[in-house]
């Protein structure tokens, strides 16, 4: 019997939740899952941070607490205190009152109203995004009106490096006001960011050919520890005048994955266009989702609102941040030592919680059948899923594939 439905396609699987399902259907007694991007303990097990559970437990306590809508541009005390740890405390563009904050449902969230904005209200119709990038980028752009979708050069698979001459030079030959995605720090999948040098080079050409940088910040603080560090790009453009958006994420670095905690901020030249800014952003926000979720961005608040608190919270994110580069010493370290052919520096001198490293599709294939090593076909892994309980398999895994099936230039996956 036909209906309306009848004839439609079966959409693609998502990758990365794919493999997390197969993951978690697998009965191997050594299955090992590198695939979805979530923090997990030196056990293996998810973290719910210390700080988190503390003012859980107040917030519930609270009878003062309750469950009313929140503003169509979410929880005030939130965004501020999220903008001003994106562009600092004592940023000069905040106190001149040209940058603002409204909650999103996380990076995601923040990203597709952007997009929105973007496309439907200043009529841009080109973006770019890096190749490789999250995989997510451009279906959130499309779906949010884009019509042209494009990539800029960012990774060398011979050097395993980031290749910023040929992202110049894409940069040049964009057209004036397109969008521009950038990866504020940890870029994913890479793991490789910009050095200051190679920012205010990418800073002199995004404001020369007049496009629009989109900044996604999903590892403030998660990728080196340091909140002012990894906030170093974002900051540059702001103090030369360059206007963007930017989407905030807090699923990394407080845990609150399900939570769908994110700020969206805008940084704007001139503050008499902010209004007409915030009322636009409103309608989108009514015609999406009406209002955000109040208990993650309450917890966020509290926190970044309270010393004590927040000291509490930055060492939760050295910790986090410590053992990731532990990880990766250590898989390097065994990797050497069984003699693996090629050269896997990149995994220590890459930062944040991915590496790409560099192993081909064949070779992600073999690891995921032969021993039940879950990773994304790029050879994009999650280096929280390692801990010295499986360190020696992967490792012993990793040699053997690529004893059994070589690495050379037409099978690697990062072309």
């Amino acid at each position: 019997m036909n209906t309306r439905f009848s004839g439609l396609k079966l959409g693609p699987p998502i990758e990365v939740f794919a493999l997390h399902k197969a993951f978690i259907e697998d009965a191997y007694e050594k299955k090992v899952n590198l695939s979805i991007g979530a923090y997990r303990t030196s056990e293996g097990k998810p973290w719910v941070l210390p700080v988190v559970r503390k003012v859980e437990k107040s917030l519930a306590a609270d009878e003062l607490q309750n469950h009313e809508y929140l503003p169509v541009l979410g929880l005030d005390a939130f965004s501020q205190a999220a903008t001003r740890m994106l562009l600092g405390a004592d940023s000069p563009i905040i106190a001149q009152g040209r940058a603002f904050g409204i909650q999103t449902l996380s990076g995601t969230g923040g990203l597709r109203i952007i997009a929105e904005f973007l496309s439907h209200v200043l009529h841009y119709d080109t973006f770019y995004y890096s190749k490789p990038t999250w995989e997510n980028h451009k279906l959130v752009f499309v779906n949010g009106g884009f019509k042209k979708a494009c990539e800029y050069t960012y990774w060398n698979p011979e050097t395993r490096s980031v290749d910023v001459e040929g992202m110049l030079k894409d940069l040049r030959d964009a057209p004036e006001n397109a969008v521009i995605i950038l990866h504020t720090c940890a870029h994913n999948p890479t793991g490789c960011d910009p050095t200051p040098e190679q920012w205010a080079k990418i800073g002199d050409v995004i404001k020369e050919k007049k496009l629009f940088p989109v900044f996604d910040t999903a590892y403030q603080g998660f990728a080196t520890g340091d909140l002012d560090k990894d906030a170093y790009a974002v900051r540059l453009f702001a103090e030369r005048g360059i206007e963007f958006m930017c989407s905030q994420s807090f699923a990394k670095n407080f845990g609150l994955y399900n939570e769908r905690v994110g700020n969206m901020v805008v940084v704007m030249s001139n503050i008499k266009e902010l209004a007409q800014v915030k009322s636009q952003l409103t309608l989108i926000v009514r015609g999406m989702y009406s209002n955000p979720p109040n208990h993650g961005a309450r917890i966020v608040a509290t926190v970044l609102q309270n010393p004590d608190l927040y000291k509490q919270w930055k060492d939760h994110i050295l910790t986090m941040s410590k053992r990731i580069k532990e990880m990766r010493m250590s898989l390097y370290q065994r990797l050497v030592q069984k003699g693996t052919p090629g050269n896997w520096e990149h995994i220590t001198q890459q930062i944040g919680m991915f590496s790409y490293t560099g192993l081909t599709e064949r070779q992600v294939e073999c690891l995921i059948n032969n021993y039940h090593i879950y990773m994304l076909r790029s050879g994009r892994i999650n280096i929280c899923g390692l801990n010295e309980s499986n360190l020696d398999y992967v490792a012993s895994a990793i040699y053997e594939t690529v004893l059994l099936y070589p690495q050379n230039k037409e099978s690697c996956s990062c072309k």
